[in-house]
């Protein structure tokens, strides 16, 4: 089978280990912010699911899955950046032990770098006042399903 062409035995072994891979790398040291980048929930899940329980098509969840080891090593070799992406919106926070909607501002740093022959893009993201955070790999390319021409993104690190 093809890279990114798979059964679904195929899709829970990789999901499987990706998750277990996630969960022990905790933080990586990056050398262009000159700190830790923490591995939290929030980007495991952001690699599951587009929004709040609205889940990502299996195909777009197997190959970020599959391309996850390579966060961490781009990352840690990382000392530019590629592209910043600054906005407004409404994350979710713990205010007096209750979940709100809270306008903050909120900044995308894209990495993108070569592995093993591999391309993709690495997204860390900050909330102000917040820790940065993994928040998304994505493949370099993608299929435009209208013409079937090669895209990189649409140009929301929120969604891709």
């Amino acid at each position: 089978m093809g890279k990114f062409n798979f059964s679904c035995d195929d899709f829970d072994k990789i999901k499987n280990e990706a998750e277990e891979f996630y969960t022990s790398i905790c933080k990586i040291h990056c050398p262009y912010f000159g700190e830790e980048i923490i591995f939290n929930s929030k980007g495991l899940k952001h690699l599951k699911f587009k929004a709040d329980r609205i889940a990502r098509p299996q195909k777009d969840q197997y190959a970020r899955l599959k391309l996850l080891s390579f966060a961490p090593k781009v990352l840690k070799k990382s000392h530019t950046v590629q592209g910043v992406y600054e906005i407004k919106r409404f994350e979710e926070q713990k205010i007096n032990s209750k979940w709100k909607n809270i306008l903050k501002d909120v900044i995308y740093y894209e990495f993108i770098a070569v592995i093993d022959s591999v391309r993709v893009k690495v997204i860390v993201k900050e909330v102000f006042g917040g820790e940065k955070h993994f928040w998304s790999i994505i493949p370099f390319w993608g299929i435009d399903k209208e013409n079937s021409k090669r895209i990189l993104h649409s140009g929301n690190p929120e969604k891709d």
